[in-house]
């Protein structure tokens, strides 16, 4: 049995419109941006770019552009 609990800050987002690695690319490209100084969107206290990043992505604060399906997500 695992010790593991559901977390909603870390989990990937459950939507059919995007995919789980548009979400990790997006999240990803958003989290260095923090790491180089960006401000966050959110008021928050969260010490990890990583964990801001996602949550940011996952209320859809972070605008990307998908122009070329073979290429990762655009942060704008």
């Amino acid at each position: 049995m695992s010790d593991l609990r559901p977390n909603a800050l870390n989990t990937i987002p459950d939507d059919p419109e995007s995919s789980t690695y548009r979400f990790i690319i997006v999240a990803a490209k958003r989290a260095r941006q923090l790491q180089a100084g960006a401000r966050s969107f959110l008021p928050t206290t969260l010490k990890k770019p990583t964990i801001a990043s996602m949550e940011e992505v996952r209320r859809g604060l972070v605008k990307y552009e998908d122009s070329n399906r073979d290429r990762p997500a655009e942060i704008i």
